[in-house]
């Protein structure tokens, strides 16, 4: 059999948004060591707050003070924590109602096993030494025997409030390719772009995927096609990307290579960012060791015609 291919992937990228003056009051509180909540019309006291009423959909605005005790309304233990969350030992997820609070806030518990753990028992929240204005500032809540701790008088008001924060998001995967995908790469690492031919349309789709997103029949015809191409779409990246040596700014576009009726992606080298432009003819340019071009540059051979790739762009 032929071997199975797979490869661990990882897709991270800074979230970075502003804050409106809810949030900013709720996160540079934290810092503080104050936890704020916002105040509905009916009364109720919605810790984290937000800015809109949840049911009525009412603005909210009016910001109070609630305890930094509370109580567990119900909990998932986990068994084995993971990159980048609150605690690197096994801990709980829990929901805790603060001291007057109406609503849950999510966040970690420490407790030495799942036994320890139960629905109604009193926490407290642990800070963390450091703070910044972040959730994380609340490193996680612990066990704690009493009543409701006593509140600081804040009224939301602070000196240099958070404005913004950056939410990093990332997904570790690792990805196993199909049939028509293995021999795609495969045909890659001896310089050869393999595309797969509809049996319906007639229409040949390089990466190939196994199926015509057209017609919804299989494929298994391979193809090959290029190595020259014609240049349908392009950017022009402005915006230097974590942990990729290449400076900016730089273009990425659509390649459409010869007898390909679907256009892949490359970067475009070998010429100014200025005078990329749409019907470009480009060949790609493998480095020594690489298993896919490194970037794509121009041929010399004069513009495509606008008809001869418009049902590509």
């Amino acid at each position: 059999m032929p071997e199975v291919l797979k490869a661990p992937l990882v897709v991270e990228f800074p979230f970075t948004r502003s804050l409106g003056p809810v949030q900013s009051a709720f996160l540079t509180g934290l810092r503080e060591r104050v936890v704020l909540g916002v105040k509905t019309r009916d009364g109720r006291t919605l810790v984290p707050p937000v800015e809109y009423d949840p049911v009525t959909s009412e603005e909210l605005g009016e910001l109070v003070e609630v305890a930094s005790t509370g109580t567990v309304t119900t909990w998932a233990w986990n068994h084995e924590p993971r990159r980048g969350q609150p605690l690197d030992t096994p801990f709980a997820w829990v929901l805790v109602k603060l001291d007057g609070s109406d609503t849950g806030l999510l966040h970690a518990l420490d407790a030495p096993g799942p036994e320890a753990v139960h629905t109604g028992m009193r926490v407290r929240v642990r800070w963390a030494e450091e703070r910044s204005g972040a959730i994380t500032d609340i490193a996680c809540f612990e066990p704690y025997e009493g009543g409701s701790a006593e509140l600081t008088g804040s009224d939301g008001r602070f000196e240099e409030m958070v404005t913004g924060i950056v939410a990093p998001a990332r997904l570790d995967y690792t990805y196993s390719p199909g049939r028509a995908q293995s021999g795609y790469i495969n045909a890659l690492s001896d310089r050869r772009a393999v595309g797969e031919r509809c049996p319906s349309c007639r229409k040949v789709y390089v990466p190939p995927r196994g199926a015509c997103p057209t017609c919804g029949v299989a494929t298994s015809e391979q193809v090959e096609v290029g190595p020259r191409g014609t240049l349908t779409t392009y950017c022009i990246v402005n915006i230097k990307a974590k942990n990729l040596d290449i400076e900016v700014p730089y273009v990425y576009g659509h390649i459409a290579l010869d007898g390909a009726d679907l256009a892949l992606h490359g970067r475009i080298g070998g010429i100014p960012y200025d005078q990329v432009r749409m019907g470009l003819r480009v060949e790609p340019v493998w480095t020594d060791g690489g298993r896919y071009p490194d970037h794509y540059r121009p041929t010399g051979e004069p513009d495509a015609d606008y008809d001869t790739y418009k049902e590509l762009v």
